[in-house]
């Protein structure tokens, strides 16, 4: 009797919980890979919602969700590297897509030969529709965003620079994207709040 052969597959994506995000800064809270996607994945249902809803649009809110779950996966074998880094020149941010171009096909080989092909357009980025992955990039730099003034809240000025960096880039996003726009304008501020001050503006809005 032949040996069922096993994949690797889920087993690297469990692994994304070991990753450490920000790895090379000091954080007050602790971040994996796998929180990461799964808040990515949130924001970008929302962003969908709210542009199907409100702003003319027809994405497929769940497809979205999904290619967020799955958009760090070449970080299941490059770990998380820091944007600064990454973007440090336009040949080594070329390299290094090369790289994270192959980790993802290593990702998707892992897999039953006759899976493949449904998970190929979520996972390798090239093959992504580039508009549903703005949505997806907008919902990781939200998601960026909200885990840098959460850390200035405890005042961990390490974060000071990544809110800098991030506020021209989202203002942008807010230009072309009015979801965005909407979306900070009515979820992001709470996300901050203190347990008590959350509870608060509840019990406001259900009175």
């Amino acid at each position: 009797m032949s040996k069922l052969h096993q994949s690797t597959f889920l087993a690297w994506i469990v692994r994304m919980s070991l990753i450490k995000r920000w790895a090379l800064m000091l954080s007050f809270r602790k971040e994996n890979v796998s929180e990461h996607s799964h808040q990515t994945a949130v924001i970008a249902h929302m962003l969908c919602i709210i542009k199907n809803r409100l702003f003319g649009g027809q994405v497929n809110a769940e497809h979205v969700a999904v290619l967020a779950l799955y958009h760090e996966v070449s970080e299941t074998k490059l770990q998380d590297l820091n944007s600064k880094t990454k973007y440090l020149n336009p040949e080594f941010t070329r390299q290094y897509k090369k790289l994270e171009a192959m980790a993802e096909r290593e990702c998707l080989h892992t897999l039953p030969e006759e899976l493949q092909e449904d998970f190929a357009g979520l996972i390798l980025q090239d093959s992504i529709d580039p508009e549903l992955k703005k949505l997806v990039k907008a919902a990781d730099l939200l998601s960026a965003y909200i885990k840098a003034n959460d850390e200035l809240r405890f005042n961990n000025q390490e974060f000071a620079h990544v809110k800098e960096g991030l506020e021209p880039r989202l203002q942008e996003l807010c230009e072309n994207m009015p979801e965005v726009r909407y979306f900070i304008d009515h979820f992001v501020q709470s996300c901050w709040a203190t347990v008590d001050q959350l509870t608060g503006i509840d019990q406001e809005h259900t009175h």
